[in-house]
């Protein structure tokens, strides 16, 4: 049967009626004000240990991110955490919901293609997440103003917002990973457990089992060893390991733009030694460096939603 119109036809539909389900759920409210309260202290405790160092620094709005020195927890990484949990949150009952619920088939007699349902449950769930962080990206700027008392510099303030975009493309790629179990699996508690697994054993397991792997396929130098060095061969093997996961991906990015003075992400070689030069990086050689991490979540967020957008086209839908 040949299909007739736009297959985006109702795209705009699915996305208010989902972001106005999104943003009034108690679910939401739950993890939008777990991710405030984690990140009111966070911020409050960077402020602080600005306050107290009196050494000169130009990015001082930056530490409020990614406060220097010894500490337990940092806006980023509070972010790192609760990202992934809200983008799950929206996700895991996008599709199998409503085949719970016995509405899918009633929505699509309606005038709306499967992959409108698709695209605007997407859009949506991504839409909301976006709300948030933008509302708490202006929370933090608007409290380092009151707070520290200087205002940012355009520097500061694009790196920032290259950390917000950045931020919600890594939400992307959890949203549609959530998405695609919500496909697969018709209970809404095995859709939420093995996002939620996948997304632990990515950002706590693999950097250390990436590591084992890489040592077992390049072993490490006995030279090296015995001056205490990593192998070239196995370190490097261990980076391109390690950035299968989502949340290497992310932190790299974040290295790269909240500390100006990184100069490298990976291993660098000798031309790169020799050329150093001590300072920090403009702003656009940091988002340089950073692209193909930046890249990277951008094409691991359209695989995931592509695969999931085939899995759905091939499942029969029954009243």
């Amino acid at each position: 049967m040949r299909r007739e119109g736009s297959p985006w036809r109702g795209v705009g539909v699915v996305f208010l009626k989902e972001l106005f389900d999104n943003i009034t759920s108690v679910r939401m409210l739950v993890l939008e004000l777990l991710m405030i309260l984690f990140a009111a202290v966070v911020v409050y405790d960077a402020a602080e240990q600005i306050l107290k160092n009196t050494a000169e620094d130009p990015f001082l709005f930056l530490r409020l991110f990614a406060p220097t020195g010894d500490t337990l927890l940092s806006f980023v990484l509070v972010l790192g955490i609760v990202v992934p949990l809200m983008a799950v949150g929206i996700g895991f009952d996008a599709v199998n919901g409503e085949y719970n619920r016995r509405t899918l088939s009633r929505i699509l007699a309606q005038p709306i293609y499967r992959d409108a349902l698709l695209a605007g449950k997407f859009l949506a769930g991504l839409a909301t997440i976006s709300l948030t962080l933008i509302t708490l990206w202006l929370l933090v700027i608007g409290f380092g103003l009151i707070r520290l008392g200087i205002p940012p510099s355009g520097e500061e303030l694009a790196r920032s917002l290259v950390v917000l975009l950045v931020t919600i493309v890594y939400a992307g790629v959890w949203l549609a990973l959530a998405m695609l179990f919500s496909i697969v699996f018709r209970s809404a508690a095995t859709a939420a457990l093995v996002p939620l697994g996948v997304w632990l054993f990515l950002a706590l397991l693999w950097p250390t089992l990436s590591a084992r792997v890489a040592a077992a396929i390049s072993p490490t130098d006995p030279r090296y060893d015995a001056l205490s060095l990593p192998t070239p061969s196995t370190l490097e093997l261990q980076l391109a390991l390690a950035r299968f996961s989502p949340a290497t991906l992310y932190n790299e990015v974040l290295r790269a733009v909240l500390t100006p003075e990184v100069r490298w992400l990976g291993l660098p070689d000798v031309s790169q030694l020799q050329r150093a030069v001590q300072g920090p990086l403009p702003f656009s050689e940091s988002v340089m460096l950073a692209w193909p991490q930046i890249v990277g979540l951008v094409a691991g967020t359209i695989v995931l939603f592509v695969i999931g957008y085939v899995v759905f086209q091939r499942q029969e839908v029954r009243a």
